[in-house]
């Protein structure tokens, strides 16, 4: 097949024999990433400051380029809501929404990134899960790893990572599904989703874990995880920062159809 060299840009290197080789093309530039954002709202600006800053991310906005793409991501779209780059210091899935924090500097990037592997960010988010978990609160210390029959999906495995997330089933409504309020004490790959699947939860519009896309007459657009809060230290004043993000209208709308309220009640999960 013959590449017009005015139009791709191929990155030099050796190949050896039993090594593949996957090219994705597009014509006429980069694009990005399907059902991602045109532009991010100021609304969506939790806190900034010369540092860092902290967004309320919206799904199906990617942390980070992918094979198809390196437009449209988080970072390209809060350096333009900011009008200066920023850097990523950890990443939800693309299909989660919540709080996110980036840095504004390379040594922030470096001190925050720190914090994160060190545990010494409190992190809390809400999820809407098929089932309640069993037990119904408590700690999971299972370790993930890949599966080696799904890939791009983890698993409990003895010679995984070590994993650990508390949890609590905040309600449950009749049609079984429940919001349940987790906040993990690692960050491994899709932690709270394999771990709640392993208790027999897996997420609302989570396929892969096992998840409807529909329950009843509701149709789950989206895994339904959210970063609810986060709590960490200022990487220069030390100064210690809470950050939430309201919980978005699709989260909303799949709470009050499975999970509602009790009547009369007022709750802000």
């Amino acid at each position: 097949m013959f590449l017009d060299a005015r139009r791709c840009k191929v990155a030099s290197r050796v190949v050896r024999d039993g090594q593949s080789v996957e090219v994705n093309l597009e014509e006429a530039g980069r694009r990005a990433s399907a059902g991602a954002a045109g532009a991010l709202e100021r609304e969506r600006l939790l806190y900034a400051d010369e540092h860092l800053a902290a967004v309320d991310k919206p799904p199906f906005v990617p942390a980070q380029p992918t094979l198809t793409t390196d437009r449209g991501t988080l970072p390209e779209l809060v350096g333009e809501l900011l009008g200066s780059p920023v850097l990523l210091v950890h990443r939800l899935d693309r299909e989660t929404s919540g709080v996110t924090v980036l840095a504004r500097t390379r040594e922030a990037a470096a001190a925050l990134s720190e914090a994160f592997r060190a545990g010494r960010v409190e992190k809390c988010y809400l999820a809407l899960a098929a089932r309640a978990p069993e037990p119904p609160r408590g700690r999971t210390d299972a370790a993930l790893g890949p599966d080696p029959s799904r890939p791009g999906r983890r698993t409990v495995r003895p010679d995984g990572e070590p994993a650990a997330t508390r949890y609590e089933t905040v309600r449950a409504g009749p049609s079984g599904a429940a919001l349940v309020r987790c906040w993990p004490e690692s960050g491994r790959t899709h932690q709270i989703r394999a771990h709640l699947a392993h208790l027999g939860a897996p997420l609302l519009g989570d396929p892969r874990y096992g998840g409807p896309r529909r329950v009843l007459e509701t149709g789950v657009p989206r895994v339904m995880l959210h970063a609810r809060r986060l709590e960490l230290s200022h990487p220069v004043t030390g100064a210690r920062l809470q950050l939430e993000a309201p919980l978005p209208d699709d989260f909303l709308a799949i709470l009050g159809a499975l999970v509602p309220a009790a009547p009369g009640t007022d709750e802000a999960p």
